[in-house]
């Protein structure tokens, strides 16, 4: 999944001028690009990227395009373009047509502005928010009988956009009423029924950024807090939405575009891009819930900022264009978290070969270490090469050996005793780590890990040592957490439902 989005998104819409979008089954892409002339015009061009190469198409008509002209490709090869011509919008679809260029007029859509959304799920569809004063109306404007249609008018001022799931049902946005921006879902299917989506606290602002329908993972920025932070959480999950401290870097900001798709209740190994900018530049960012670190890599040359696609394999592909490659897309294969290298093993000394040697722990399974041969494949390693051993002197005769003396009995309670035992009265009782307040009625609940990294805490269950002391006296049934248990905050998270067969339950804000 592919979104631009900013941190701040209530910011006025610059022009839409080289800024590339991406189709929602990532075979096509289109933006608008530049003559070489003296004029600089632009014109619309469509890339290409399932093939084994990507390959760019200029759709340029009679006229140059404005530089406010938005783009939308289509699974299916066309581009919908929306033109400003004079109080409304016209939209077409253009597509190759032998050494020229094909246009198909939609209809017109007579508003103020007219917003495009994201790529529609299965890629046939285009959606586009009209927002006014005191509301906002959803359009189809590809997909209908007659042209473009209106689905529904939404009280409030709307921006965003974001699809939760892959069939084009739940379609979340950012609804600005009474003063406050909450986040609400849309059902284009059903007369665009509406319904709350998003609400940490009365008085926070919450937005969504970014969503995986197939982990769940929701990448939202709100102020509940106490200033605006980026935040993430599990859709359908009770627990809290957590705001790690490493996705707020001192160095710039940071805006996710993409999430790994794929990952099947597994939200917390999901990876996400984000575009990061600063004084120095634009630049790279990964993030998994689980590594607890952003990750920050140089961009390639030419990258167009804040578009990219993730395969299901974690690798993440960024579109870029140079004078010398004017339509490329560079394939960074970042699937894999480093893994600490292994220590080898000492080898045992001859003068404590013949030492006696205490009980011994349980015995592990270990897996053989690789290394490169010769072409570059890994195979195992075999056992390192011994030296000879020296040739030893003649053995003489043995002789009777005397019986020994009986050695003292060990006692039962010594003989399994642990080593680094506490004693009861040793143990320290676990503490309730203080809370720090916030205002809104929000509360950030922290986390022993992060005293050390400063960064989310680990959404694995921990394993325990033991059985619980005591179990239940018949099985229950269970349903997996994707996130670790966090206490909930005093004001607890308000979800909603609307007629979907999408459940979001709520909870508070933590620091991850």
């Amino acid at each position: 999944m592919t979104i631009c989005a900013t941190e701040d998104t209530m910011a006025p819409a610059g022009p839409l001028a080289g800024r590339l979008t991406i189709a929602a089954d990532g075979s096509y892409a289109a933006r608008l690009a530049r003559h070489d002339d003296a004029a600089g015009s632009w014109f619309p061009e469509r890339w290409t990227l399932s093939g084994p190469e990507p390959y760019a198409v200029p759709l340029q008509g009679t006229q140059p395009e404005e530089p406010d002209s938005a783009l939308l490709p289509l699974t299916d090869g066309r581009v919908l373009i929306l033109r400003r011509v004079a109080d409304r919008f016209a939209a077409s679809l253009l597509y190759p047509a032998g050494p020229g260029t094909g246009e198909l007029l939609l209809g017109a859509v007579a508003a103020p502005r007219l917003i495009l959304l994201p790529p529609a799920p299965g890629g046939t569809l285009a959606y586009a928010l009209a927002p006014e004063a005191d509301h906002t109306t959803l359009w189809r404007v590809h997909g209908g009988a007659n042209g473009p249609e209106p689905v529904t008018r939404i009280p409030g001022r709307c921006t965003g956009g974001v699809w939760l799931d892959r069939s084009g049902r739940l379609l979340a946005l950012d609804r600005e009423l009474d003063g406050r921006t909450k986040t609400v879902v849309v059902d284009p299917e059903r007369g665009g029924e509406t319904g709350p989506l998003l609400q940490i606290t009365e008085e926070s602002n919450d937005r969504l950024l970014l969503a995986d329908p197939d982990s769940g993972l929701l990448l939202v920025h709100s102020d509940a807090p106490g200033h605006g932070r980026l935040g993430w959480g599990v859709l359908g999950s009770s627990l809290p939405v957590r705001f790690p401290e490493c996705l707020r870097p001192a160095n710039g900001t940071a805006t996710p575009f993409a999430v790994q798709p794929g990952q099947m209740l597994a939200p917390e190994s999901c990876a996400v891009a984000f575009r990061m900018a600063g004084p120095n530049g634009t630049w790279l960012g990964v993030w998994r819930p689980s590594g607890r670190q952003l990750r920050q890599y140089p961009a390639p040359e030419g990258w167009l900022p804040g578009t990219g696609l993730w395969t299901a394999d974690g690798d993440l592909l960024l579109p870029y264009a140079t004078e010398a490659e004017p339509c490329g897309v560079a394939r960074w294969a970042l699937g894999v978290e480093p893994v600490e290298p292994v220590r080898a093993v000492e080898p045992v000394r001859s003068g404590e070969a013949g030492r006696s040697m205490g009980p011994m722990g349980p015995v592990r399974q270990v897996a053989p270490t690789w290394t490169a041969g010769p072409t570059g494949r890994a195979r195992p390693m075999g056992p390192a090469p011994v030296a000879p051993a020296p040739v030893a002197p003649p053995v003489e005769p043995s002789r009777p050996v005397e019986p020994a003396e009986p050695e003292e009995a060990v006692k039962p309670e010594d003989a399994f005793k642990p080593e680094g035992a506490v004693k009861p009265d040793e143990a320290s009782p676990a503490g309730t780590g203080s809370r720090d307040g916030a205002p809104n009625g929000a509360e950030i609940v922290p986390d022993a890990a992060d005293a050390d990294n400063r960064s989310t805490a680990s959404a694995q269950l921990q394993a325990t040592d033991a059985e619980p002391a005591r179990a239940p006296g018949h099985p229950q049934t269970c349903r997996p957490v994707p996130l670790q248990e966090a206490p909930l905050a005093a004001r607890q998270t308000r979800w909603s439902v609307i007629s979907g067969p999408v459940r979001i339950s709520g909870g508070g804000c933590a620091a991850g």
